[in-house]
């Protein structure tokens, strides 16, 4: 059985092959130094829980995807922009998140039996770190084949 080793793997090659990720890490968000500048932008995969059913692993995870939000040194002349790229940040990270969830949800992945069945929650956070980062999480499950054998 090595459906965890299977789902995150597809995951993080899913995530790798967007040209805007550079770095994809697994586990507790703690453990990732996030004030590395080089690892952005960063793609993160966690699992929640795993219900198991009699055909099928149903995997509740969560996929962030982060970047480091720019700060002008120029005065800011427009109040509902800003003067940083906050608003390009979380533009970009939904975009690579949605084209990943799309291969699970009708790409090659789907077709692989990594599929999501149910529909995606994604979360929008800024400054949730210690750098000013800036992205979006999403939430939903996906089903593996349970190739787990029974013998009597």
């Amino acid at each position: 059985m090595k459906q965890v080793y299977n789902i995150t793997k597809k995951i993080k090659d899913a995530l790798i092959a967007e040209p805007f990720i550079n770095n994809v890490t697994f586990g507790s968000l703690n453990d990732v130094d996030l004030d590395k500048q080089t690892i952005f932008p960063l793609g993160h995969i966690n699992i929640n829980t795993t219900n198991i059913e009699t055909n099928v692993l149903r995997f509740n995870l969560s996929v962030l995807v982060m970047d480091i939000v720019d700060i002008s040194k120029d005065e800011t002349t427009d109040n509902f922009v800003g003067n940083d790229n906050e608003q390009d940040v979380l533009n970009t990270t939904l975009a690579t998140l949605t084209r990943v969830v799309n291969i699970m949800q009708r790409g090659s992945l789907y077709k692989e039996k990594y599929q999501i069945e149910s529909s995606v929650s994604c979360e929008p956070f800024v400054d949730r770190f210690e750098n000013k980062l800036a992205g979006w999480a999403a939430t939903f499950e996906v089903v593996v084949q349970n190739e787990m054998t029974t013998c009597d």
